[in-house]
């Protein structure tokens, strides 16, 4: 299995931090219960150059802290160079509602229509003992810093993400939102009816 390959396997499906929430509930701390979808895309992206070297992957983030909730759709390029493993922003393809973005949604749009984030700086993952860590620093106007930090394993995805604006911290938490994989089980009544499926 190639870098790519193994990183993309550990970052894709469906996760969420209620292990993280229901604990930080029960010690009377503010933390938002967040889920995100990971899903690659390169099957909606048309003309990809020949011998494409990277995956593209809408991620669905969806949040809830003291009863408003909050959506945050993105499409990543992940690719792979000499030090390590790659993710770049791009835009929302043009003619997509930016609010309500997800895989299911996604029309197919020309490789040749997207457009990488300029604010973003591209994060760069490194891997030890098969567990993926890494982030960057973007500048997203003159007063305004993003910073994002990432460990990518077996158990769970870590996720930081911080803003601040001249210096002063305006969005972000002390500790990484921790996402446990959920795990989808078919349940079948007979050998031929498929009943549900349900989330672990």
């Amino acid at each position: 299995m190639s870098k790519l390959t193994d990183f993309i396997k550990l970052m894709t499906g469906h996760f969420d931090n209620k292990e993280q929430f229901d604990k930080m509930q029960a010690e009377g701390k503010t933390y938002p219960y967040a889920k995100h979808i990971n899903t690659a895309c390169n099957d909606k992206i048309k003309n990809l150059p020949e011998n494409f070297n990277g995956t593209f992957v809408v991620e669905e983030s969806y949040y809830k802290t003291d009863g408003k909730s909050h959506t945050s759709p993105h499409l990543f390029l992940i690719s792979e160079n000499n030090e390590g493993i790659v993710l770049s922003s791009y835009d929302i393809p043009n003619g997509e509602d930016k609010n309500t973005f997800s895989y299911d949604s996604m029309k197919a749009v020309d490789y040749s229509e997207l457009n990488e984030s300029k604010k973003f700086t591209p994060a760069l993952y490194r891997e030890k003992d098969g567990v993926w860590e890494g982030g960057s620093t973007s500048q997203f106007s003159p007063v305004m810093i993003f910073k994002l930090w990432e460990r990518f394993s077996e158990d769970s995805l870590e996720v930081s993400e911080i803003i601040e604006v001249n210096g002063r911290r305006t969005f972000g938490y002390d500790d990484p939102i921790v996402y446990k994989r959920k795990i989808f089980v078919w349940l079948y009544l007979t050998t031929h009816h498929v009943i549900m499926f349900c989330k672990l």
